[in-house]
């Protein structure tokens, strides 16, 4: 039965700005402690430049396993309960990062926050299929995704401004707080949108079965694929980030505005989609999109091999292919999950494990190879983009910029993309 059929008792707006909301919580976990990366070094006695990193790619590793695991739970108890637990366990041990004795305990703590917080992720996509489909689904998740990127314009800022007062410890406090105030809203707000007649047994086989339907449909399985080395430059370049404008362009005072300069490109690329999508459909704008990331990635890649990079001509070459990740992530999800309906807790589950425990690997071992030059970021970025479209090119079997229509013949496309 469909649960778009019954009355909803909050509003689109209320709904995209909530779940926009609790997919912040991991976008502040991760960018508002950049610009503290080299205090936290200083304070643990790291001995190795490259070892802050782990502040964040700990959390992404977190991110990824725990994807797995919500998808079948929401699926048999709902999403309400799941998002409401594993918010709770994000502030308890954002509190636990703040007083950790050593820097071990920190990654520890800052694993757990990122494989409860991973739950976010799966279940705001598992609502908004729950609500939408087709080019409305991608469009409401581009409205979601402009929404949820102002806060990495703003998060570096926000942790300059705490370090400004008060110790980088103060920034996982906050986190803590934030997290609070969306427990309470989603508690007193969010209706369950999962249809009690959707609701699946959990069982080995039940899940394994799902995942299976998820792992072989050609074209669904081909865009998780495409998505996550689409997300992988993104997660190098926050990794890397801080040692980029700090130690190689010795721009520290103006790291934060560089840094919000090329998050706001992506999310005026998730704007731009939100307007265009309904016309052109998800396709076509993702796979143009994707083309002109690997135009610039080449353009960005023939400069580095040339040492003609600067702080000025890397922001120009790296922010519009950040607003080509904008115009890529939401359509290559919404296509990854429209051929799911009942199993779409378990779909989304295990498609976010898998694209962000690729784009988490490969982002980390991009920016672990940072030698102080752009060489290794302008590398991946090329690299990846030219397999996401590989993986496009496989999905849609060399027919690229179709139009498909979504909705009465949904089971029909599902029935043509499986192998």
């Amino acid at each position: 039965m469909d649960n778009r059929a019954h009355p909803f008792p909050i509003g689109r707006i209320e709904l995209i700005i909530m779940v926009a909301g609790l997919m912040s919580l991991n976008a502040l976990a991760i960018d508002m402690m950049l610009p503290a990366l080299g205090l936290m070094s200083d304070d643990f006695g790291l001995l190795t430049v490259n070892d802050r990193q782990a502040v964040i790619t700990s959390y992404l590793y977190g991110m990824a396993i725990g994807s797995i695991i919500y998808g079948s739970l929401a699926d048999r108890y709902g999403r309400k309960p799941i998002v409401l637990i594993t918010t709770a366990v994000y502030v308890v041990f954002g509190i636990l990062c703040a007083f950790a004795w050593d820097y071990d305990m920190l990654l520890i703590a800052r694993f757990i926050q990122g494989l409860a917080a991973s739950a976010l992720g799966v279940l705001v996509n598992s609502i908004i299929r729950d609500r939408y489909e087709g080019d409305e689904m991608a469009r409401s998740m581009s409205t979601i995704m402009m929404v949820f990127m102002i806060v990495p314009i703003t998060a570096p800022l926000l942790g300059q401004m705490v370090l400004l007062v008060a110790p980088w410890k103060v920034i996982f406090l906050i986190l803590s707080a934030a997290g609070v105030c969306l427990f309470l809203w989603v508690w007193a707000r969010l209706p369950e949108t999962l249809h009690p007649d959707n609701k699946t047994p959990i069982s080995p086989k039940a899940i394994v079965s799902a995942w299976r339907q998820v792992l072989f449909n050609r074209n669904s399985f081909g865009h998780v694929m495409a998505s996550g080395l689409m997300m992988a430059p993104l997660f190098a370049y926050i990794a890397s980030a801080q040692q980029i404008f700090f130690d190689l362009f010795d721009a520290a005072d103006l790291f934060v505005y560089f840094f919000a300069l090329n998050a706001g490109a992506m999310s005026l690329g998730s704007f731009a989609n939100s307007r265009i999508v309904m016309r052109f459909g998800a396709r076509r704008v993702s796979q143009s999109a994707l083309i002109f990331f690997i135009l610039m990635s080449a353009i960005h890649f023939i400069l580095a091999m040339t040492d003609g990079i600067n702080i000025w001509t890397f922001t120009a070459l790296v922010a519009p292919s950040m607003a080509m990740v904008g115009l890529t992530g939401a359509n290559f999800s919404s296509i990854a999950m429209q051929p799911f309906g009942k199993i779409a807790g378990v779909a989304s589950s295990f498609q976010n494990f898998s694209r962000t425990l690729l784009s988490a690997s490969i982002g980390a071992a991009i920016g672990l190879q940072f030698n102080g030059t752009i060489m290794p970021i302008a590398a991946g970025y090329l690299v990846c983009g030219l397999a996401s479209l590989t993986f496009i090119f496989w999905a849609e079997e060399g027919r690229l910029f179709r139009r498909v229509q979504i909705g009465v013949t949904r089971d029909k496309l599902a029935k043509i993309d499986t192998l």
